[in-house]
């Protein structure tokens, strides 16, 4: 096990890494006033496991999807922690994936005006990227992630037993953040081209370590995505939550991947990103999920229009550069949508 501290201007965050983690350092948060949310997937498997570290907990099941990240469960969940009697000083734990992990980390925010508040991803893409950082949020009239705070947890305990529930299809979208990482950082990068098979470093706890301490050292130097260093973690979501929001039936962290292919594409044509570099990113994109050649383009391009990293009635891109680097593309509608169709009809990617 390994620990990596997340220095902000406001609180740090000791993040826990390493299988055991989970009973090492969870069961201490058994002395303080708790609040658990969870969703009925999770608790489903893990339920037992939660009254055995911490005993008569109060605490929310919200339905486990997407669907629940809205203002309704949001207030539900805040109505019950003050039936409750939770005081200022309680802690909210968040157990789960990144729906949970959002939601409660905006509930305890907001509660009293913010109690304490201790993340237990239980999902690989929250291990790896949703979990660290201090985003919280909720879904509203269709736009991703509009309504929220930022938020830093006390502490993130990632331990890697969970991981062994989790679907393919899961695992698959904790991998499309794993690549992101890889596309911009060379070590990670290396690691993963490495790899005897890219499904395997799924259950890397090294690789695990090394994305959540690139991401600590993103955020701490841009908590706020002010600076714009932040934005680097928003490779491939443009496109990604544009898909994800029209065509709906894959998970996020595949449309992360499927946003990657695209703008890599967009990258590439614009010469912006070098053929050779897109190719090898392609080739481990490739490994995890085939790549779908997607009609009405132009209509899941509209989505994008209101991306909240949009600015000068552009679409904003985050795109490799090359080996570790990253840039910002800004292109209009037009030619944006073009582009997507270009590149939908150009789909060649086999497993």
């Amino acid at each position: 096990m390994r620990d990596v501290i997340l220095k902000t201007s406001v609180s740090d965050s000791v993040i826990h890494c390493g299988r055991g983690s989970f009973y090492e350092y969870a069961t201490k948060l058994a002395e303080k006033q708790l609040y658990v949310i969870t969703d009925s997937n999770v608790y489903s498997l893990y339920g037992d496991v939660l009254k055995e570290t911490f005993g008569d907990f109060a605490g929310t099941i919200i339905p486990a999807g997407e669907e629940s990240k809205n203002q309704e469960t949001l207030f539900s969940i805040l109505r019950d922690m003050l039936r409750s009697g939770m005081r200022r000083n309680c802690t909210v734990v968040a157990f789960g994936g990144g729906v949970v992990g959002d939601i409660a980390g905006l509930a305890a925010s907001l509660y009293m005006r913010g109690t304490g508040l201790v993340q237990i991803p239980t999902t690989l893409l929250a291990q790896v990227d949703s979990s660290v950082g201090g985003k919280t949020a909720v879904d509203m009239l269709g736009v991703k992630n509009v309504i929220g705070t930022f938020y830093q947890p006390e502490e993130v305990i990632i331990d890697s037993r969970f991981l062994s529930t989790l679907t393919e299809r899961e695992i698959r979208c904790g991998l499309g953040e794993i690549i992101k990482y890889g596309a911009l950082n060379g070590d990670i990068f290396k690691k993963l081209s490495a790899a005897e098979s890219i499904l395997s470093c799924a259950f890397s706890d090294e690789i695990t370590h090394s994305c959540v301490e690139l991401k600590a050292e993103v955020v701490a130097s841009d908590e706020r995505d002010l600076s714009g260093a932040r934005k680097s973690l928003n490779l491939g979501h443009t496109t990604g939550h544009a898909f994800e929001l029209y065509y709906g039936e894959k998970s996020h962290g595949e449309y992360v991947l499927i946003g990657m292919y695209y703008e890599l594409y967009i990258a590439v044509k614009k010469g912006v990103c070098g053929r050779e570099y897109a190719q090898s990113l392609i080739k481990l994109i490739s490994g995890v999920i085939d790549i779908p050649s997607y009609k009405d383009v132009d209509c899941a391009a509209a989505v994008a229009v209101h991306d909240k990293k949009n600015s000068d009635e552009k679409i904003s891109l985050i795109v490799p550069s090359a080996l570790g680097e990253w840039t910002e593309m800004k292109l209009g509608f037009a030619e944006y949508a073009e582009l997507l169709k270009e590149c939908a009809s150009n789909v060649k990617v086999t497993k």
